[in-house]
Formats: structure tokens, sequence, C-alpha cells
């Protein structure tokens, strides 16, 4: 499986961690933990890329933090 950032931070407003892939529109999760959003954004991360296989649309390929540069 590609390896995406994954960002996570705290959400106040949620009151749960909130882990998102930039790179793929709308892939996010959520956690009472911060590994617990971890886990649960990674089996997002998997949907997302079968989903997204199945319904023929392009897969963005991992960008990480050098490309920014």
């Amino acid at each position: 499986m590609p390896r995406y950032e994954i960002i996570i931070f705290w959400s106040q407003a949620d009151e749960a961690f909130i882990a998102e892939v930039l790179e793929l529109p709308g892939c996010a999760a959520d956690g009472k933990t911060y590994k617990e959003a971890l886990a649960n954004v990674e089996l997002i991360v998997q949907e997302w890329l079968e989903t997204a296989k199945e319904l023929g649309r392009p897969i963005p390929a991992p960008r990480g933090r050098l490309a920014f540069a």
C-alpha cells in the first residue's frame, strides 16, 4: 500500500483526534485516542484506494515531504 502523509490533530469541537490524508480527497477518520484515529484512517485509506480502483478513478501518488521543497 502506498504511504501517504497523515495529519492527526485534536478537535475540541468533536472531542476526538482527527486523522486526515490530504492527498486523498475526503479521506479522514477520527478516534478517542491518537492511536485509534491512526488505525481508523489506515483502514479508510485502504477503502478509498479500493473504491477508486473499482470506479476507474486515478489514484494520486504519495508526494512526501520532499516534494514541497
